[in-house]
């Protein structure tokens, strides 16, 4: 039992103001398996106010300074990455292989990248007598989700920290044990105190407060286009920065060629894997309309290979989060069968021999039409649709036809044709054939989010721009 019931505020493990604690529920038992220290808005003042402070001089360090404080944020990550896989698997029920495989790395990645680029990026540019100079924007609130709780911390914290800029982090109290190892890796790596502060708590109780606080000067978050409207709107007053990584609901289109079943086959994995819960999930599978039958069967051999249960096992997919996200995904297969969709496989309730824990039969929809409160809604669960279309054209304005813009996928073997149809979709990142790049920009358009990150562009996110005019006099000519 983890009992994680301080905070991290200026360098120190402190008590909170208010001593109110919640338990932590395993998703794979449906039993409590911690419990942390919930905070208040008197705590997030106590953290920004460190963050502030130590501001002063953390934002004037070399850029030799915070590349080394990062190298040995990453040491010391590498140090826990078995800490950190357990307790993925433990607060959001990750198979213990993607936690080794995909989880963990991920922000081992995120701080590799960040130390990388800060190398050789540009703070300044000279433009004739003026200086342009990028300054770190200062003091940052970061609100992280459960789904992949170390990629959206690290890829937050890693570019704050090279940038110069200071931070207080609230992770998910779904998924916080992860989150609370990060706060002791940065203690273990010496991050000077006040630079990387963490408090644990809710939306209401800390998340409000994080947002709207008058010290912060940007606030980053990732989680639903609900609960981001939120942040934007505690944030309004302050006239903060907001940077949002909100929801998807990605289409895919499979284009008809001689590796229809491979594509339909890597769709349907892509779209399984985390048990469906990533906002970049490629949700809507758009097929041929008179190769539907053979998508139907192809999705369906697939998904019936997908192994469900105990993540600590050999499972392919685990539970997913809560109860809260079980009952929402069961409401929305339900709608699907009810809206006249054809249940290929799955369906309601859980797989059979899994009578306590929050699993979820992988299920596929076909014949879907976009309409539907399936095609619409962002499920976050193992439920793909697969929509049909006459043409191309048809298949590009109907993966156009959401108000998300996060991701979008492209699959067959005609690559300039595939690259045709990436430029017309309305999304952040579209992925050919499976590509993936850890260095591309990532982030929405429309009601997907504002602002980008990972790699360079993260960066930008983090700094202010300023114009020194007059910094270097033209010499007057004799």
């Amino acid at each position: 039992m983890r009992e994680y019931l301080k905070f991290y505020i200026d360098g120190q493990w402190v008590d909170p103001v208010e001593k109110k604690t919640l338990d932590v529920i395993n998703p794979a038992t449906d039993e409590v398996c911690g419990k942390i220290a919930i905070g208040s808005a008197a705590d997030v003042d106590k953290a920004v106010k460190a963050a502030r402070k130590a501001f002063a001089s953390w934002s004037r360090t070399s850029r030799e300074e915070r590349l080394e404080v990062l190298q040995r944020i990453l040491a010391e990550y590498q140090k826990r990455f078995g800490d950190l896989a357990n307790a993925v698997t433990e607060e959001m029920g990750a198979p213990a292989s993607l936690a080794q495989r995909a989880q963990v790395p991920a922000g081992m990645g995120h701080l590799a990248t960040a130390a990388n680029i800060l190398k050789d990026f540009k703070f300044e540019e000279e433009r004739g007598s003026t200086v342009i100079v990028k300054e770190p924007i200062g003091v940052c609130g970061f609100i992280t989700p459960w789904n992949w709780p170390l990629n959206q911390i690290a890829c937050k914290v890693a570019p704050a920290i090279a940038t110069g800029c200071t931070m207080v982090l609230k992770p998910s109290e779904v998924a916080p044990f992860s989150g609370h190892i990060f706060a002791e890796i940065m203690h273990a790596a010496g991050v000077p105190a006040g630079v990387f502060n963490l408090v644990h708590g809710d939306g209401p109780g800390v998340g409000v407060a994080l947002s709207s606080h008058p010290e912060v000067d940007m606030i980053s978050f990732t989680g639903s286009t609900r609960a981001g409207i939120e942040v934007a709107k505690n944030a309004a007053p302050t006239v903060k920065r907001v940077h949002q990584e909100l929801g998807g609901k990605s289409p895919n289109i499979v284009l008809d060629d001689d590796v229809f079943s491979k594509s339909v086959a890597r769709g349907v994995a892509q779209m399984m894997t985390n048990s469906g819960q990533s906002c970049n999930a490629p949700t809507r599978m758009l097929v041929p309309s008179k190769r539907m039958d053979e998508a139907i069967s192809v999705a369906r051999e697939t998904a019936e290979q997908i192994t469900v249960g105990d993540p600590n096992g050999n499972a392919t997919i685990g539970p997913v989060v809560s109860e809260v996200q079980w009952n929402k995904i069961q409401g929305l297969i339900q709608k699907g069968i009810e809206e006249g969709a054809t249940l290929v496989t799955g369906g309601p309730g859980r797989p059979e021999g899994l009578d306590k824990g929050y699993y979820v039969k992988p299920t596929v929809f076909a014949n879907v039409t976009n309409d539907m409160t399936i095609a619409r809604e962002e499920i976050f669960g193992p439920v793909l649709s697969i929509l049909g279309y006459e043409t191309i054209e048809q298949a590009i304005e109907v993966g156009n036809d959401t108000e998300y813009g996060l991701a979008a996928y492209v699959n067959g073997a005609d690559l300039d044709k595939a690259r045709d149809i990436a430029r017309q979709l309305r999304a952040g990142q579209v992925s050919i054939n499976g590509g993936s790049d850890m260095t591309a920009p990532f982030g929405g358009y429309k009601m997907s989010g504002n602002g980008r990150e990972w790699g360079d562009y993260a960066f930008h996110e983090f700094l202010e721009t300023k114009a020194i005019l007059g910094y270097a006099p033209i010499q007057a000519a004799e």
